[in-house]
């Protein structure tokens, strides 16, 4: 078990935890769900940090220029960071399941609501607070925009590196399909909390082996430190409790 989930967890018996299993047949069609609608400016990209838990792409979120709005969202959301989830084997890795089937990676473009709250952090404490757009991978083609990032990681191996990473649209990582499940949970790193609305697109983006590959050589350790490489970096499956998974597709 990663460091991270050795203390004891701060949000003791949520009602709405992450990450689930989403039943494909018990979840439910809404018509008025619109499409949602993305907007990300390249220039907003700044850096790249190896966090000791995952790699995180963050972005400048002082202005609206990197925004998602739509969907089930009553606001417009900003764009802070993305960051992904994977594991040792291609055979499980992602943090949601559908049919309780996993893929190698999943990743999460995180977003606060900043017509709400004037700061990150305390979107991240409230209800409505964050939007998480959640994108699976699987193996396949090489994926073209993803290899940018790829060729960034080696610089970025050990925790608290961190190398500047500009000019970059995480739009190419999001398929184009617009089909998406939504459903009110948590982050899945501390501090947990309940403040996230999850829109899991229904269609993955396929990556290759190498590009996988690549992940798995970063280190959850610093320099110096005896290596340890960076799998398995997910949270396990939280009980759906009395949730209602919504689709945008019938």
């Amino acid at each position: 078990v990663h460091p991270l989930w050795q203390s004891p967890l701060t949000i003791p018996g949520g009602t709405r935890q992450s990450p689930i299993n989403i039943q494909w047949r018990d979840s439910v069609y809404d018509p008025f769900l619109k499409p949602l609608k993305i907007s990300y400016d390249p220039t907003t990209c700044l850096h790249i940090w190896n966090n000791g838990y995952s790699f995180l792409v963050e972005f400048d979120d002082s202005t609206d220029r990197s925004i998602i709005v739509g969907g089930p969202l009553e606001n417009q959301y900003r764009l802070k960071q993305f960051h992904f989830h994977w594991g040792a084997i291609n055979e499980w890795g992602s943090e949601h399941t559908v049919d309780s089937k996993f893929y190698p990676a999943e990743l999460h473009l995180v977003h606060w609501n900043a017509v709400v709250y004037p700061t990150f952090e305390e979107a991240v404490m409230e209800g409505n607070g964050l939007a998480v757009i959640g994108v699976f991978l699987k193996l396949g083609a090489q994926h073209e925009g993803l290899q940018t990032l790829v060729d960034a990681l080696p610089a970025i191996k050990h925790k608290d590196a961190v190398i500047e990473f500009d000019v970059f649209d995480p739009s190419c990582l999001i398929p184009s399909c617009p089909d998406y499940w939504t459903y009110a949970g948590s982050l899945t790193t501390p501090p947990l909390t309940e403040s996230v609305t999850w829109i899991i697109k229904k269609k993955p983006i396929e990556v290759d082996e190498n590009q996988l590959e690549a992940f798995r050589m970063l280190l959850f350790t610093s320099d110096g430190e005896e290596e340890k490489r960076m799998v398995d970096n997910f949270r396990p499956l939280q009980p759906l409790m009395n949730r209602t998974v919504r689709s945008s597709f019938q």
